[in-house]
């Protein structure tokens, strides 16, 4: 059996694994339901790793890649694959601001003779 995966296929999967994973990390949900959610979870195991990316994504991925893979060692690959392109597509789609510009006044310095 021929267990490599379409092109199509793995686009699903890491497109699936990196918006589960924006939708806990970041994303208030319908009512506020994530946003309430995320609240509950404090600042316990649960509360840190909704408050990750990373680490949210490799627990989406997993589950995913094991489904996809079959064998060990692809699953890993997967696995690992899934998060980093999930992680990938986080970086490219967060829109930064740039940096506020900053001013500063120095008072004119007074000519300084050498002697």
């Amino acid at each position: 059996m021929d267990s490599r995966l379409s092109l199509t296929e793995l686009l699903v999967a890491v497109l699936a694994v990196w918006r589960g994973t924006h939708l806990l990390w970041g994303e208030d949900g319908p009512f506020e339901l994530l946003f309430r959610l995320r609240k509950r979870a404090g600042a316990g195991y649960f509360g840190q790793l909704l408050d990750c990316f990373y680490c949210l994504s490799l627990c989406l991925a997993f589950p995913v890649a094991w489904l996809m893979g079959s064998s060990w060692f692809e699953r890993l690959l997967l696995w690992f694959g899934f998060s980093g392109g999930a992680i990938l597509l986080e970086r490219v789609t967060v829109t930064r601001l740039p940096p506020a510009p900053e001013w500063s006044e120095t008072p004119p310095q007074p000519n300084q003779r050498a002697d």
